[in-house]
């Protein structure tokens, strides 16, 4: 947490990103997971109740912090031409782009910027084009960041997104419907293949009381470890019906 908590604080000072839209994206991912049977953390919370939790690393506090848990996930893979003998509503595979981590110029995108424009490239859609996305939100303000970096808004415009409700169930783009790794957990090796799950069900109108309504194409953004102040390896993976 230490390594969000100095990308935050450097994101507030390049930006003017306040912890209290640090704290909306918490209160609003453990909302949402409220609404998951399968999340971890199943209690709403406020602004004020995010603000008031423990300080773990200025300016992260706990309930900003994802939690370490057990958890399993699994999918199903088959071609197109065979999908429909197993099922009436498969859930198509448009992109699935892995990359690195690596030593960049100044002013060179990171790696989640970069793994992004290629799972776009590949699958001949925009970012405008997504309906529903889950991303790995291990700390609140990774998420405001990812916003950036998956090109739902300019840099720095992370903290408009989430004040304007753009990601928030009902928005215009709801970001972490299942909870995110906030509320619905972080089981680590699970954690990528349950984003994919979840947008499987949303795509297909079976998320229940967290459904994204009109839901046909989702992203999904999964990144782990470090290197040279970067994620070491991110996957994004978009998926259609």
């Amino acid at each position: 947490m230490d390594f969000y908590a100095e990308f935050a604080r450097d994101h507030m000072r390049k930006y003017g990103t306040t912890k209290e839209q640090f704290a909306k994206i918490a209160a609003k991912n453990h909302t949402n997971g409220s609404l998951n049977p399968y999340a971890q953390f199943q209690t709403p919370r406020t602004i004020e109740d995010i603000l008031a939790s423990p300080v773990i690393a200025e300016p992260l506090t706990r309930m900003m912090c994802s939690p370490i848990g057990d958890g399993a996930a699994a999918v199903v893979l088959t071609s197109a031409a065979h999908a429909k003998k197993f099922t009436s509503k498969p859930v198509y595979v448009k992109a699935s782009v892995l990359g690195s981590g690596k030593d960049r110029n100044p002013g060179e995108p990171e790696v989640t910027e970069r793994v992004a424009r290629k799972a776009y490239e590949v699958a001949g859609i925009g970012p405008e084009d997504i309906h529903v996305a889950e991303v790995h939100d291990a700390s609140s303000p990774a998420e405001l960041i990812i916003y950036e970096e998956l090109g739902f808004c300019q840099h720095g415009d992370g903290g408009r997104l989430i004040d304007e409700g753009v990601t928030a169930l009902g928005g215009r783009l709801p970001v972490n419907p299942s909870g995110g790794l906030l509320a619905k957990g972080h089981p680590v090796g699970a954690t990528g293949v349950a984003q994919i799950a979840e947008i499987f069900w949303q795509l297909r109108g079976e998320a229940g009381k967290r459904q994204v309504t009109g839901a046909k194409v989702g992203l999904t953004e999964n990144g782990g470890g470090m290197v040279r102040g970067e994620a070491a390896a991110v996957a994004v993976h978009i998926l259609t019906v």
